[in-house]
């Protein structure tokens, strides 16, 4: 079992509308809340190598790429530690304000506790308009596909291609990349924490569409040789890089880094790069049972 499938336990307690996206959606007045939380383990989550400056600048991240897969803008970050060693402590904090004080929010507090094993758990808030809000559904075909910046850099940064190393280690979310996508009029985004593949997947069920993806344009990791390279952009996890879908004539955006790497096709369910249909497959958490 994996966590899309551990999950689907759980939908018919909370509702599909409040666990659909990568962040829950509160509407507060004039302004949409948007809500997420991250929990980050030692030995499953955090590469070999990383300092706790890195850690907690991680742990930030992740909350802070899901606020804006939302189109939204960062307020405040709550990280609670359970700690092995409370010396700890400092750097981790401090990794988690740096990244808040460069992307957006403000790390306001949080909890502490003692763990066997080092444990992150981070909370983020933020706000946008409701006009400007992105949830994962309401893609058309006929839409692009797009992604920001180049995925798997972090895969080829841990399998020990050194150029992609800090991708790896301090992944930043692309906060003003989300805001001005929001504006733009994009029909649905997410982050691609978990890989392009399994996330092109996420979204054809919930759209009930497939996308029809062009190799010759996918972004690649620089210095990796084929067909590693492609095998890393699609199938690697941790680039925090988003995909969004958008009508062909809202595009360019002005400021946002992306490459159009398809289109959105009424097939539903199928995901194809030259013809060929691409796995569903990616980074997951996997229970035995």
């Amino acid at each position: 079992m994996d966590d899309r499938a551990l999950l689907a336990s759980v939908r018919a307690v909370i509702g599909d509308d409040d666990i659909g996206d990568d962040c829950a959606v509160l509407h507060h007045g004039d302004r949409c809340l948007v809500l997420t939380t991250d929990m980050l383990h030692e030995t499953t989550d955090f590469p070999e190598g990383m300092t706790d400056w890195q850690r907690g600048w991680m742990a930030a991240a992740v909350s802070l790429s899901d606020i804006a897969s939302m189109g939204a803008e960062p307020l405040a970050l709550l990280l609670a530690a359970g700690l092995d060693d409370p010396a700890r402590l400092e750097a981790i904090t401090r990794g988690a304000s740096d990244c808040c004080r460069r992307h957006g929010g403000r790390l306001v507090g949080g909890d502490i506790d003692h763990h066997r094993e080092l444990t992150l758990v981070s909370t983020a808030l933020g706000e946008v308009a409701p006009e400007f809000l992105v949830r994962r559904t309401g893609t058309r075909a006929g839409d692009l596909v797009c992604v920001t910046g180049t995925p798997g850099r972090a895969m080829a940064g841990l399998e020990g291609w050194q150029e992609h190393r800090l991708a790896l280690l301090e992944p930043c979310p692309r906060v003003a990349a989300g805001r001005a996508i929001g504006r733009a009029g994009a029909t649905a985004m997410m982050d691609l924490s978990d890989g392009l593949a399994l996330s092109l997947h996420d979204l054809a069920v919930v759209n009930r569409c497939g996308f029809r993806l062009r190799r010759e344009v996918l972004p690649r990791p620089e210095a990796v040789p084929e067909p590693i390279a492609t095998g890393y952009a699609l199938y690697g996890g941790g680039d925090y890089e988003l995909l969004f879908c958008i009508p062909a004539d809202r595009l360019p955006i002005a400021g946002v880094d992306a490459t159009v790497i398809g289109e959105v096709t009424a097939d539903e369910g199928v995901i194809l790069i030259d013809g060929v249909p691409v796995e569903r497959r990616g980074y997951s958490h996997t229970w035995v049972v």
